[in-house]
């Protein structure tokens, strides 16, 4: 029992932090667009993007290349921790109620249960990733340690669980979308191409698809939960852009419209299908070598 424990855990950490290295200029994009036009924020009313190509040209010229890359310290750090937790969880569960037998009901049991739990734990790294992708490289000159010190002092230890909720709703929603299907299409797809490299291409590519509709309109909340500061009214007081998730969405369809909710999908599934097919190959591969 104990050797076969360890590898999903291993392994789901391992290819989640190189799928995250290969597509991150990608997720920084998808970040900006999703947090333009928010009010009470000059930095985000300021941003001005026709779209993920526009956002990638202009951020690549007006603050550098590396600015692409800003958050990538928390958001390696989150793989390491969340994709550890999601994909051990959720094989290790299913390896436990299934004995070998597919079932998509319990897949999908498996998969909420994984997504929320390892969600719920790495939230801190999530929220130091948003704020450092949206502050660009202004912010990133403090550092990974500053910008985590800034948040603690400034919004106390709930400020780095700031969106849990849709953060763990978003992530039960991805994982009981994406891990069932990709498993579906990968068993259905084996009697014709075999347990192979176009097998996980395939069933990953259409997973992606899946998971990008179900998730964007989550994701758009929970950026924005992410990115809100407190804002000083007074000299003693001080209010929340959003009180929370519903009000959130309200604000958000009230001001932008509903297709707001759908800001950033392009980027979302251009995003998540060569993240699913670096890591479900590199998961695989993985698998066989060793």
């Amino acid at each position: 029992m104990g050797e076969r424990d360890w590898r999903p855990f291993v392994y789901g950490g391992l290819a989640s932090c190189i799928a995250e290295l290969g597509t991150f200029p990608i997720d920084t994009t998808k970040t900006r667009l999703q947090v333009q036009g928010q009010k009470c924020d000059k930095k985000c009313a300021s941003l001005n993007y026709r779209g993920m190509t526009d956002a990638f040209l202009k951020i690549s010229k007006q603050e550098g290349f590396i600015a692409l890359y800003s958050g990538i310290s928390p958001a390696v750090l989150r793989q390491a921790t969340y994709g550890t937790i999601k994909f051990g969880s959720y094989y290790s569960l299913k390896q436990f109620f299934e004995n070998g037998e597919e079932s998509v009901r319990t897949n999908i049991c498996c998969a909420v249960v994984a997504g929320m739990v390892s969600s719920a734990i790495a939230n801190p790294t999530d929220v130091l990733k948003v704020r450092m992708q949206v502050l660009g490289m202004d912010n990133n000159r403090l550092g990974l340690f500053a910008c985590f010190k800034d948040i603690y002092k400034l919004e106390g230890i709930s400020g780095l669980w700031r969106g849990v909720g849709p953060t763990s709703q978003r992530a039960a929603v991805i994982a009981a979308v994406e891990l069932p299907i990709y498993d579906f299409c990968k068993h259905t797809l084996k009697s014709k191409i075999g347990d192979s490299v176009s097998n996980h291409f395939i069933s990953s590519f259409i997973a992606s698809l899946g998971t990008a509709i179900a998730s964007t309109p989550l994701d758009v909340i929970r950026t924005r939960l992410m990115n809100q500061r407190k804002f000083i009214i007074t000299d003693r007081k001080s209010s929340n852009l959003y009180k929370g998730s519903l009000d959130c969405l309200i604000q958000t369809v009230k001001n932008e419209g509903i297709m707001a909710l759908y800001k950033g999908f392009i980027p979302t599934w251009i995003r998540m299908g060569p993240w699913n097919i670096i890591f479900f190959v590199t998961f695989e591969q993985l698998k066989k070598i060793f």
